[in-house]
C-alpha cells in the first residue's frame, strides 16, 4: 500500500515515484523485504517470554534483505506531488526507520520534549501556507446510512494533498512514505454534503513531516485528521534530511514543532486472551497502478472490523458516532497475495471501550496493518 502519482490524466496511488522539476526520474532501487515486498515485518516468531511481540515495525534487528529496481508499470505516470498522501508507502518506512529515530536523536536531550507524530490534531495556523478545496460527498463515498466512510475520508486526505503538491510545483526529486495516520470524526459527513478541506504542515523532525487536514461540511460535519510522512532518498530509498525548499514553504505554519516518528501499537495476535477473528480477502480492484493493494483499503479493514463489533454488541459505538481511529502501516499486500485468492485474518480485540485489531498474513507471520478505534466522548 504505497505512494501518491499525480499524472496528466489521472491521480492514482502508487508505490514510491520521484521526480525532479516536472519529469519523472528512474529511482533505481529502493529497499525489499525478503518475498519482494517493500515493506518491514512483525512475526509471530519475534514474540517475548510474555507472548508478546518485541520486535515489530521493523526495529533495529531487521536488516534490508535486498534491492528491487521500480519500473513504472504505466508511460502515463509523470511525477508525485510536493508532500503527497503516500497512501501505501508504510511498510518502508517501518523497515528503513526503525524505531524511527537515528542513534544520534536518540542520544538528544531535545527528544523527550518531542511529540510522536500523528499523535493529535492542531488547531489550523494563524500564519503561513494553507492550501483550500470543495468537494462534494458521493453515493460511492458513503456507508448505507449515508455516512462518508474512513476509507473514503482517506482517499479525500490523498487528492487535497495532491492538489496542494501540483499547486506548490516540485521542489526537487524525492520520495515519501507514510508511517501513521490519525482520524478524528467529530460528525459524521453525509451524502451530498458539500465539504470545505484545508491542509496545512504541523510539525516536522530532521527527515520527517506531518500533513494536517481539516474537513467542514456545509451541515455540520466535522473531520479532522493528520498523517505522519517519512521523506526518503530516491536513490537508495533510506531516510534522507527533509530539502531545504520543503523546509522554507512549510515551517511558517508549523510552527516550528518538532516531532518524533515512532510506531506505537502493539499488533493483536491471534490466539491471545479475548481475541477474536474473522477471514478478509483483498482484491484486484484494490491494486492501485503499482500493483500493491492501496493505503486506503486499510480503513476499509476498519470499517469492516468496526460493524462486526457492533453486531455482536462488544462496543457501544454508533456508525456515526463520533471516534477517533488510528492506522499504522507495516507491510504491502501485493499482487501475488490478491490473486492467490487464500484470506488474510483480522485479529481483534475490545477492551476498555477500544477496538484493536491488525490484519495478518495468510501463514500469520506477517502483520500488514494495525489500528485502535476509540470513541471520541
Amino acid at each position: 500500500m504505497y505512494a501518491v502519482v499525480t499524472a496528466s490524466a489521472q491521480r492514482s496511488p502508487g508505490r514510491v515515484l520521484m521526480t525532479e522539476g516536472r519529469k519523472s526520474v528512474d529511482p533505481g532501487g529502493i529497499p525489499s523485504g525478503g518475498n519482494g515486498h517493500v515493506g518491514s515485518r512483525c512475526h509471530r516468531r519475534d514474540r517475548g517470554r510474555n507472548g508478546r511481540i518485541t520486535r515489530c515495525g521493523g526495529g533495529r534487528e531487521h536488516e534490508l534483505h535486498r534491492t528491487m529496481p521500480v519500473v513504472a508499470p504505466s508511460t502515463e505516470l509523470l511525477e508525485i506531488g510536493l508532500f503527497p498522501f503516500l497512501p501505501r508507502d508504510r511498510g518502508l518506512a517501518s523497515r528503513v526507520m526503525g524505531n524511527a529515530d537515528s542513534a544520534a536523536e536518540q542520544g538528544s536531550t531535545r527528544r523527550s520534549e518531542r511529540e510522536n507524530g500523528a499523535s493529535r490534531v492542531l488547531p489550523l495556523p494563524t500564519s503561513g501556507r494553507i492550501f483550500r478545496r470543495e468537494r462534494r460527498v458521493r453515493l460511492g463515498d458513503v456507508d448505507a446510512t449515508g455516512r462518508l466512510r474512513l476509507d473514503a475520508v482517506a482517499r479525500y486526505l490523498q487528492d487535497v494533498a495532491t492538489d496542494d503538491s501540483d499547486d506548490v510545483g516540485s521542489l526537487e526529486a524525492r520520495a515519501w512514505v507514510v508511517r501513521r495516520t490519525l482520524i478524528e470524526q467529530r460528525k459524521a459527513m453525509r451524502n451530498s454534503e458539500d465539504v470545505s478541506l484545508a491542509t496545512f504542515c504541523s510539525g516536522m523532525g530532521s527527515r520527517w513531516a506531518e500533513r494536517r487536514v481539516s474537513m467542514t461540511g456545509e451541515h455540520g460535519g466535522s473531520v479532522e485528521a493528520v498523517t505522519l510522512w517519512v521523506h526518503l532518498d530516491p536513490v537508495t530509498g533510506r531516510p534522507k534530511t527533509l530539502p531545504a525548499g520543503f523546509v522554507a514553504t512549510y515551517t511558517e505554519p508549523s510552527g516550528g514543532r518538532e516531532v518524533t516518528a515512532r510506531q506505537v501499537h502493539d499488533p493483536v495476535v491471534p490466539g491471545d486472551d479475548g481475541v477474536h477473528t474473522m477471514p478478509w480477502w483483498p482484491r484486484v480492484t484494490d491494486l492501485d497502478v503499482l500493483n500493491h493493494v492501496n493505503n486506503a483499503v486499510s480503513w476499509e479493514v476498519v470499517e469492516q472490523t468496526l460493524e462486526r463489533v457492533r453486531a455482536r454488541e462488544l462496543i457501544d459505538l454508533g456508525t456515526g458516532s463520533s471516534l477517533r481511529a488510528e492506522v499504522e502501516f507495516r507491510d504491502a499486500i501485493d499482487y501475488d497475495v490478491v490473486i492467490g485468492a487464500m484470506p488474510l485474518t483480522i485479529a481483534y480485540r475490545v477492551a476498555n471501550e477500544v477496538l484493536e485489531l491488525a490484519l495478518w498474513s495468510t501463514d500469520a507471520e506477517t502483520v500488514h496493518m494495525t489500528a485502535q478505534v476509540t470513541s471520541l466522548r
